[in-house]
């Protein structure tokens, strides 16, 4: 009999994603952390977006962090993608 050790990450009551590192859970905690925030800052922003899409956006923008903050430093995306 194998043992396993599993790391899950729970939001809001449901089970989000399952690790087997718990660097990895950590990271991805992080990264919905981000993505909460910024669903949030959408919210106070003057265009009207629906929760749904919100959160969607905010993932979005928190996975792809590196191009956003090289944007917000007036510089090209870290990478391009078609």
């Amino acid at each position: 009999m194998a043992v396993v050790i599993q790391y899950v990450v729970v939001r809001k009551g449901i089970e989000k994603m399952t690790f087997t590192s718990k660097q990895e859970a950590d990271a991805y905690d992080k990264l919905l952390d981000s993505a909460d925030l910024l669903a949030d800052l959408l919210e106070q922003g003057p265009v009207t977006l629906n929760e749904e899409d919100r959160e969607q956006l905010g993932l979005y923008l928190a996975t792809h962090k590196d191009d956003v903050l090289a944007a917000m430093k007036g510089k090209t995306m870290a990478a391009k993608k078609k």
